[in-house]
Parts: C-alpha cells; sequence; structure tokens
C-alpha cells in the first residue's frame, strides 16, 4: 500500500459579515454560522456564514494520479483538522464541492486594521474592485447560494460535484471528505482545477435562531501547527511474490518482529522500502550449523503497517485493511513510506499489526526514524 499527500498552495475564508474581507494568510479556515448584532438595545442580530476555499497544485495532482498510482485500487481524500468546535447539532453536516471560477488567496488576516482586500472575499474572486464571483446566468453546470439579505457572492461551484459529512455529539470533528469523484473530473479535464469550497448544509447556514450558532474551525496552510490540511491519495500496491524463497509464513503467535533497512534520518522527499524481519520470539530447538535466530519467515498475508507521531501519539496514517497491507518478495515482509506526507524535523515510529492462527498482534518496538528537510 502506499499514501502520498500533499498540501494546499492557497486557502482562505470568506464571510457574509465582512464580504470584501480577505484571510488568505490567516491560521484558521472556518465554517461558521454565527450573528452579528444590528441594534444592541434591541438585541436584534441577523444570521451570517462563512464558508472557506482551498487548493491543490494540478501538477502534483497529476503526478500522482499518472505516475505513482498504477492499480483500479485507489482513493483520495481531503483532510483537515480540527481547531475549534462549539455548538454541534445532532444533524450538523459540512459539504465540499469543486469551484468552477478561479480566486486569488490574498495576504490578509481576520480583521486586520485596516481590512485587507487584497485577495478572495464575499464578494470578490480577486482584490477588491475586480473580478466578482458570478451571482446569476451561471453556466452549464454551475451554481451558487446566497441570500438576499446580504452581499451577493459566496463561491461558486459545479452542481455535480457534492460531497458531504456529518457530525453528531459524538463524532470524530476532523474533516476526511472523499473527493475521488471530484479529482477524476479534474484529471480527465472535464473541469478545471480551482479547488474546492466547504460550506454548511443550506438548511443551517442561513438559521434566524440565535441558539444555532455553529463554529467548525480547522487548521489552514499557514498554521504554525502540525496539522495543515491536505489531499490524501491511497492505493493499494500489495504484492506477494516469494519466488523461489524456502521461507515459509510464521504460525507461532509468539512472534518477534524487526524493522530491517531503517538507517533512522530521511529526507522528506523520500521513498523509503522498510522490510521486516520475523521469526519466532521462542524458537524451536532444532540441529543446525548456523543460528536459528538468522532463520527469516513470512508474516501472513493478513498484516499492515501503521505510522504514529511520537510526541502526539496520533496515527498519521492508520492501519488499513486495503491501503496499508504488508508485501513480500523472495527476500522478505516489506512496505514503502512516502515521507513527503509527514512533517519534517519530528520523529515518528512505525507499528505492525499481524493476525497469526486467530491471535491479533500490534507489534510496537520502537521501530523509530526522523523527517528531515536536510
Amino acid at each position: 500500500m502506499a499514501v502520498y499527500k500533499i498540501f494546499p498552495t492557497q486557502d482562505a475564508t470568506i464571510y457574509t459579515g465582512n464580504p470584501s474581507m480577505n484571510t488568505g494568510l490567516d491560521e484558521i479556515l472556518e465554517a461558521t454560522t454565527n450573528f452579528i448584532s444590528n441594534n444592541p438595545p434591541l438585541k436584534t442580530s441577523l444570521p451570517q456564514s462563512s464558508r472557506f476555499l482551498i487548493q491543490f497544485d494540478s501538477n502534483d495532482i497529476t503526478y500522482v494520479s499518472s505516475s505513482l498510482i498504477k492499480t483500479q485500487s485507489w482513493g483520495v481524500n481531503l483532510k483537515l483538522f480540527t481547531a475549534k468546535t462549539l455548538g454541534i447539532q445532532t444533524d450538523t453536516k459540512l459539504i465540499v464541492n469543486a469551484i468552477s471560477q478561479s480566486w486569488n488567496m490574498g495576504t490578509g488576516k481576520y480583521l486586520d486594521l485596516p481590512e485587507a482586500q487584497n485577495g478572495v472575499s464575499w464578494i470578490w474572486r480577486d482584490y477588491s474592485g475586480s473580478l466578482k464571483w458570478n451571482t446569476a446566468s451561471f453556466g452549464a453546470g454551475s451554481t451558487g447560494s446566497f441570500t438576499s439579505s446580504y452581499s451577493h457572492g459566496g463561491g461558486v461551484w459545479w452542481t455535480g460535484s457534492q460531497v458531504s459529512q456529518s457530525f453528531s455529539y459524538y463524532s470524530n470533528l476532523d474533516l476526511n471528505f472523499d473527493v475521488k469523484s471530484i479529482v477524476q473530473q479534474w484529471t480527465g479535464s472535464a473541469w478545471p482545477n480551482y479547488g474546492f469550497i466547504v460550506r454548511q448544509d443550506p438548511s443551517q447556514e442561513f438559521i434566524n435562531n440565535e441558539n444555532n450558532q455553529i463554529t467548525l474551525q480547522y487548521f489552514s496552510r499557514d498554521t504554525h501547527t502540525i496539522y495543515p490540511p491536505c489531499l490524501e491519495f491511497k492505493w493499494n500496491d500489495f504484492i506477494w511474490n516469494t519466488g523461489s524463497s524456502t521461507q515459509t509464513v510464521i504460525t507461532n503467535p509468539q512472534v518477534y518482529v524487526s524493522l530491517g533497512d531503517n538507517t533512522g534520518v530521511y529526507y522528506s522527499e523520500s521513498i523509503q522500502r522498510f522490510r521486516l524481519n520475523v521469526r519466532p520470539q521462542y524458537p524451536t530447538r532444532a540441529f543446525q550449523t548456523s543460528s536459528i535466530y538468522t532463520n527469516n519467515y513470512y508474516l501472513p498475508t493478513a498484516s499492515y503497517y501503521a505510522v504514529k507521531d511520537l510526541d502526539t501519539n496520533e496515527y498519521v496514517i492508520d492501519f488499513d485493511t486495503t491501503y496499508t497491507k504488508i508485501s513480500a518478495d523472495s527476500d522478505s515482509n516489506y512496505f514503502d513510506i512516502y515521507m513527503n506526507g509527514l512533517e519534517p524535523e519530528r520523529y515518528y515510529t512505525i507499528l505492525v499489526q499481524t493476525t497469526i492462527e486467530g491471535t491479533t498482534k500490534i507489534l510496537d518496538n520502537n521501530y523509530l526514524f526522523k523527517v528531515t528537510n536536510g
């Protein structure tokens, strides 16, 4: 299996309450509904909404889809990591579409003084006074959505591109949209790649109810954390071809696995093949002229790997029965890791999951490595 992540070239949030404000360098992206008071003594408010836009380089997408993926079994997900969430309802839903017009990120931040207007906003696709978002006579297959109570705008998108994710009180609040259908439209040249727009469901966006304020904030490309958004490609590169090897599949659940070919430090652009040395933890006595500990075995085909961030203990590549399956050749079991999908200057640990004779084990023997910028 392989996992390959690419990171955004631009992103920004657009706000109904500040229709010309640009937030291209903000650390936060948000799809939030709240209220701005028009008359504090009367406590009257109007619902406000925000949406965010995010784009990835077309060359990077083409490289992965054309040069790396060589199987029909693949997927791609838009992933964002939650920074702050408030007011979640049992039916809260976020929607993602492919944007159908170009836009420019700009260099503003939320509530800059003076207000930055040199990039995308609720009204404008570029700097204030330049290109407006289309709000009428949409092109074939394209649409937008806004309320007449505010400045018209808010982005436009392809109608056939909608993907959604719903939340409840106990949901994982990180975003993980399956966007394979959108990426295929881009790579097939049906749509130009202008990125994604993420917004709350129309039934939630402009509800005039102060008890229905939903805050959904996520880390942007400009975050100072290890949680930038990404487009994560996954494909099945599992191969089981042991050739003329005399090694056998281990049947003893008391297994010992060590990591071969681990230099411990890797450049962020490298691709590393890790090999596994497998043997029983307590080998059976045998009469032979070499050490019994040099006899290598294969793990069963139901074996998978995962990668954790050593400091946060979070999975950056989780076990997956389709996409993290461990391969084998005539030498040993192996798997490949694309280091570009990991944050540089951090340490990671590899875990191995295997099922032997009905016993499932997760092996965590401090298989450590570091990714560096060089």
